[in-house]
């Protein structure tokens, strides 16, 4: 389920770029903020990246003075702040107060602040920042980042319990977090490679366009948009850096989901028909085309409805009826697993068994494909199956931040683009497509006589619309040696059928699509040279090729 996956990324990505200004208070869950911050040299930009800290002054009555006890540190220096009382005590002194002023661990200047150890300014990599907070009269506190890091905000209550104050976590570059930055060239750079394979597949289309099969229609299509695609995803990203989180960015979110979905959906429906052999093996898939569009058309409803309801509704409050909206999404995604592959197996057994070895070997590499992908997103999930194990590990967030975005979300879509990439490849637009598609290979027996068949007119199709196959001739050559007389002896009627049938090239030797010499010419160019081996004619012109 990748692309739900990414598009829950988008919509996590959303709410991060709001929780840039985040609440910090004397709950367990919000004492401590923490977040990766690039300094301006990273990734540049207009300002001076840094953290702000800000708690509404409030009315007390009488002489009561409320304290907040606040830290700023680089998680790398966490272990600077505190100090054991004692040399096998176990547990460290956080916090200035009286009874620790009485033991000497901090002074009474230093009353209501965090406790550093001696020497913590020398010995920190970055700046610490410890500060008692009144809150009659509380200024803002700004922390500038001169370093890229892990940097944490901790607040205590020193003689309160109510209190509540917002942090500001500012990018140098603009609004976007700093987890979710690299993703804006990332997306830039895979809408590029995207381009560029649909560049050169749509020179090769105009240069055979009078020569394209159906299936190469679709693949055209989907090369189109995915260009799209990932043009609006850099766009999302680009408008969240630049304007942050509002009213547009929430429309650009739907948009960039429904986009999304409709890749899923779209991208197994041309697997399926590709693995069944449209346009390749099958001239048409018939009344099988129908139920195929029609899965993919429940696939992309249902993908789009839990894709909605999973930036609606956060996982703390999803309850049973959230199965209504999974399983059948489940189900068609299990559909189309299942059918693919037995397709894919399908074509494979029926090619080798008529001996169609050119195009075996094509959906061998479609084969080779799919298994190599399988095994590299399962290899990966292992592998990050033992990152995830220490996950509870309070240092895997600080010293994976950076690359979290990669696990998640980037590699996935470079897995997606090589597909793509070679499945474009191995059915680009070639010279001869057709006649390819709509003819078979000879097979040769062991005897060393030849069979060959033509695929016969799309009005003798089946229900699937399959082209029979024609009458097999076997051991031409033998027969016409042994009863020339015979061979002469026939009537004009019987021959006149036979030269009807237009001449061919060899397809034994060539690549896929590209039959005969001149496979990288123009189309107009190889149908002067079609017409001028049928005016030669002659047994050599016939299939088997002549010889130079």
């Amino acid at each position: 389920m990748k692309s739900w996956l990414s598009l829950a990324l988008l919509g996590l990505s959303l709410w991060k770029v709001q929780a840039l200004e985040v609440q910090i208070d004397d709950s367990d869950e919000n004492r401590q903020k923490c977040a990766g911050m690039y300094s301006r040299s990273a990734w540049g930009g207009p300002v001076e990246p840094f953290i702000e800290t800000i708690f509404p002054n409030k009315t007390v009555e009488g002489d009561d003075d409320p304290i907040v006890s606040l830290v700023i540190f680089e998680w790398k220096d966490q272990d600077l702040i505190g100090v054991l009382p004692k040399p096998d005590s176990l547990q460290k002194e956080l916090i200035c107060n009286d009874e620790n002023v009485r033991n000497g661990l901090c002074n009474d200047t230093n009353l209501g602040e965090w406790i550093l150890s001696p020497n913590a300014t020398e010995k920190s990599e970055n700046l610490i920042i410890t500060q008692a907070i009144h809150l009659k009269s509380a200024p803002p506190i700004k922390y500038l980042i001169k370093k890229t890091g892990y940097y944490c905000i901790a607040a205590y209550g020193f003689n309160t319990g109510d209190f509540m104050g917002v942090i500001e976590f500012r990018e140098a570059y603009g609004e976007l977090p700093a987890t979710q930055i690299p993703k804006l060239p990332f997306y830039g750079g895979i809408t590029i490679l995207y381009a560029v394979v649909a560049v050169f597949w749509g020179f090769l289309y105009y240069q055979h366009r009078y020569d394209i099969l159906p299936v190469q229609n679709y693949i055209t299509a989907i090369l189109v948009f995915l260009v799209v695609e990932m043009l609006m995803t850099w766009g999302f990203y680009d408008y969240l850096n630049r304007h942050g989180s509002d009213v547009a960015a929430k429309v650009l979110l739907v948009v960039v989901a429904v986009l999304n979905a409709f890749r899923n959906s779209f991208s197994f429906f041309l697997l399926l028909i590709v693995c069944m052999g449209y346009g390749v093996v099958k001239p048409s898939l018939g009344k099988t085309m129908v139920y195929v569009r029609m899965l993919a058309i429940a696939h992309f409803v249902f993908g789009l409805v839990y894709a909605i309801t999973s930036l609606l509704i956060s996982p703390d409050t999803a309850g049973p009826f959230v199965l209504l909206i999974v399983l059948p999404l489940a189900g068609t995604l299990t559909a189309f697993y299942v059918w693919t592959l037995n397709s894919l197996n399908f074509t494979l057994k029926d090619l080798r068994e008529r001996k169609q070895t050119v195009k075996e070997a094509m959906y061998k590499k479609l084969w080779w494909c799919i298994l190599l992908s399988i095994l590299v997103i399962f290899g990966f999930f292992f592998f990050n199956s033992f990152s995830f194990a220490s996950a509870s590990d309070p240092d895997y967030v600080p010293f994976h931040w950076k690359s979290r975005w990669f696990v998640l979300d980037g590699w996935l879509n470079l897995v997606y683009f090589a597909d793509v990439a070679w499945v474009a490849y191995v059915w680009r637009p070639t010279a001869n497509n057709r006649r390819f598609a709509m003819s078979d290979e000879i097979a040769q027996d062991d005897d060393g006589g030849f069979e060959f068949a033509d695929v016969g007119a799309p009005d003798d199709s089946d229900d699937d619309e399959e082209a029979n196959v024609g009458l097999k001739t076997a051991n031409t050559r033998s027969a016409s040696a042994t009863n020339p007389t015979s061979a002469a002896s026939q009537p004009s009627q019987n021959r006149a059928p036979a030269k009807q049938e237009p001449p061919r090239d060899s397809f034994d030797g060539e690549t896929i699509f590209a039959v005969g010499e001149d496979g990288d010419k123009f189309s107009d160019e190889d149908s002067d040279d079609d017409d001028d081996d049928d005016r030669r004619g002659g047994e050599g012109s016939n299939l088997v090729g002549r010889k130079k």
